[in-house]
């Protein structure tokens, strides 16, 4: 059985590869269903009396699953089969959705019962975010990274900017159970594909305890990872907690609810797909410099939103966020396969998304706390100064710009 390492280095451009294609394909079909489900989920909530705490428990119990078996799922990543752990994610995903759809639409839905499938979901995430941070890697050489990663998200993003509009329509006419029931049969229509995508196991010699502590001293021994996790825990939460959390409930208030948001998410979805594009020509030298400035892009729609401006205004201002977040993926994916070794790679990204998550629940429930205090808009404002605080400060570490690409890739 072949290990990372003895991988050939040399492979052909992306998408000559059978396998990478059909990796780039289970990710087009479940973003179809992804791309609705954020929306049908607030929705869900929102259509059970539920407001922005109860919406806040709903996502922090999604998260905190994930935050818990993460650093297991980099273990797992760095010793199984990563394409078999995908299979399986996604199949628990399927069965999590499905199950979240089948109580929408027979009328049993409660917040604790939508809480309840979303802990199933978040389990899935916690195995199949570090098993895919490392696909790629084994499936294109070095020179090829960038173009991958870029190819793996324009699908994805394509559909994403149809998607929440579609949604928010079929919210709308028909309520979220059905946008629900489609994401659960994508994930399990993207399991099929991804059984078909064998990628061979590393060989491991170690216990799996000795595996966390190998990762956890790479991880703390690279300064520019562990500022760059410190600094994105406060970036995401803002960001999710202003956005995902409050997003939906201005629209409510503001503007024309669902179908408004929808085209919120929308625009942001086609500024994530112009991002993409941009990341297919332009390769920048400083990746992680550039990863950390274009993220702080995401400031600019809640402020907007916070400021009560129109909807135009929403709508540009995400689709900026979309572009920069992007762009801030792509850079970030790919510095940090080229800086982690292959055999590493599944155990160090799973700490830096841990580091990520954890803050998140924290995130929603100190701003559903803050929304009883302030005034919705009042805490986007403030979501937004988070933003840019955390990107002045990461960029203020020396070691960031450090992280680079070597000539030829």
């Amino acid at each position: 059985m072949k290990t990372a390492a003895q991988v050939p280095t040399t492979r052909p451009a992306p998408l000559r590869s059978a396998a990478f294609r059909r990796f780039v394909l289970a990710n087009l079909i479940s973003a179809t269903g992804s791309a609705m489900a954020p929306l049908a989920l607030a929705y869900a909530v929102i259509g059970e009396g539920g407001g922005a705490g109860s919406l806040g428990l709903v996502l922090a119990t999604n998260t905190i699953p994930t935050v818990v078996f993460v650093l297991v799922g980099g273990v797992l990543a760095d010793r199984m089969s990563r394409s078999r752990i995908l299979l399986q994610g996604n199949l628990l995903a399927a069965a999590a959705q499905g199950a979240l759809a089948v109580i929408m639409l027979t009328g049993r839905a409660s917040t604790a019962s939508i809480a309840a499938c979303g802990f199933v979901l978040g389990v899935a995430v916690a195995f199949t975010v570090p098993a895919g941070q490392g696909v790629v890697a084994q499936l294109v050489s070095a020179e090829h990274l960038q173009q991958a990663n870029a190819l793996v998200r324009l699908p994805s993003n394509a559909v994403r900017v149809l998607g929440p509009v579609v949604g928010g329509v079929v919210v709308a006419l028909v309520g979220p159970g059905w946008a629900l029931a489609w994401d659960g049969l994508t994930f399990l229509a993207a399991a099929l594909l991804l059984h078909g995508l064998r990628l061979d196991a590393p060989v491991t010699a170690s216990s799996a305890v000795s595996d966390l502590r190998a990762g956890w001293a790479g991880f703390r021994s690279r300064t520019w990872l562990w500022t760059y996790t410190v600094a994105g825990m406060v970036v995401v939460a803002a960001w999710l907690a202003g956005f995902q959390m409050l997003g939906p409930v201005l629209a409510a208030d503001l503007y024309a609810g669902a179908s408004s948001w929808g085209l919120v998410q929308g625009a942001f979805a086609l500024g994530l797909l112009a991002g993409a594009l941009v990341c297919l020509w332009w390769k920048p030298y400083h990746l992680l410099a550039v990863a950390v400035s274009t993220a702080s892009l995401l400031f600019l729609p809640l402020t907007v939103m916070g400021l009560g401006l129109p909807l135009p205004w929403v709508l540009g201002a995400a689709l900026l966020a979309g572009v920069g977040l992007d762009v801030a993926i792509v850079a970030w994916t790919t510095a940090l396969q080229l800086h982690v070794p292959q055999a590493e790679l599944g155990r160090v990204s799973s700490f830096n998304d841990v580091g990520e998550r954890l803050a998140i629940p924290l995130g929603y429930l100190v701003t559903a706390l803050a929304s009883r205090a302030w005034s919705d808009q009042r805490v986007l404002l403030v979501c937004a100064g988070v933003i840019v605080a955390a990107t002045v400060f990461n960029l203020c570490v020396r070691d960031v710009y450090r992280v680079n690409r070597a000539p030829g890739q």
